[in-house]
């Protein structure tokens, strides 16, 4: 037989009468104690290796008895701290398969030319990723003196190296850099070609202030159909941001659709 609703389910309490003791709620359960921090083994801490000073530093980037690990962290501390003494005994390191990434965190910051000298001297004697990592380091910082070795490695058979290069000639900027790359666009193809692209959008922003009518050729070369949407966008932008042109002058439409509603640049529509 079906029970009614409510059959056989216990009653509800009643409640108290006006004036009677109101009973307390059930305390909540205690959070468990947190335990207590992990401790940092000897060997992997590195504050002590941290607050040292520069000398005792390198001393333990030469010592070959170092670990790894104080190795490593003494590199990151003379980004900040290192001298020219630092200098050849972290080069040293940019072949190391684990260093080497370290080595060139502690160079890269380091204004000395010296700097410059040994990423140069170490460039050929790399390969793969730690070839394409001193490639960035003379890319972020501008050596101008690598221009010649990093343009012939646009062409590398490897394609990541061949980004690395095109990309840090982009960086480095400068008449050079822009005949370069405009070579580039003539000649490579994907996935280089869209890195010579940005690139050398950048290496025509670095042109604007010392050589404006070679920055503006390039600019005009970027507004091609044939270029990337966003360097082709960007390169309109500053065309038409130029104001108008002498008459005659080829015409560079502004942005349309979404990217124009997107645009707060302000020059919409003032080329010509």
């Amino acid at each position: 037989m079906a029970q009614a609703p409510g059959q056989n389910q216990p009653p509800a309490a009643a409640p108290a009468a006006p004036g009677a003791p109101q009973t307390p709620p059930a305390p909540a359960a205690a959070k468990p104690p947190r335990p207590p921090a992990p401790t940092v083994p000897p060997e992997f801490d590195a504050l002590p290796i941290w607050t040292l000073p520069p000398a005792k530093l390198v001393a333990m980037v030469k010592d070959p008895k170092s670990t790894l690990f104080q190795k490593a962290i003494a590199c990151k501390k003379l980004a900040f701290v290192g001298g020219k003494d630092a200098i050849q005994p972290m080069a040293a390191l940019l072949s190391h398969p684990q260093l080497g990434c370290y080595a060139r965190f502690g160079l890269e910051p380091n204004p000395d030319p010296l700097v410059d000298d040994v990423l140069r001297a170490a460039l050929p004697k790399l390969t793969g990723n730690l070839q394409i990592g001193v490639i960035n380091t003379i890319g972020v910082r501008k050596d101008i003196k690598a221009l010649d070795a990093l343009i012939k490695l646009i062409d590398h058979s490897n394609a990541e190296t061949a980004c690395a290069a095109t990309a840090s000639v982009g960086m480095i900027g400068g008449l050079q850099a822009s005949r370069a790359l405009q070579a580039a666009l003539g000649r490579t193809k994907p996935p280089v070609f869209p890195v010579a692209a940005r690139a050398s959008l950048l290496c025509a922003e670095s042109l604007l202030a010392s050589n404006k009518p070679r920055a503006m050729e390039m600019y005009t070369m970027l507004s091609a159909t044939n270029m990337p949407e966003p360097v082709r966008r960007a390169a309109i932008r500053v065309l038409n941001a130029a104001g108008p042109a002498p008459a005659g002058a080829k015409e560079y439409p502004p942005p349309t659709g979404a990217a124009a509603e997107a645009d707060k640049s302000g020059f919409l529509g003032r080329g010509r």
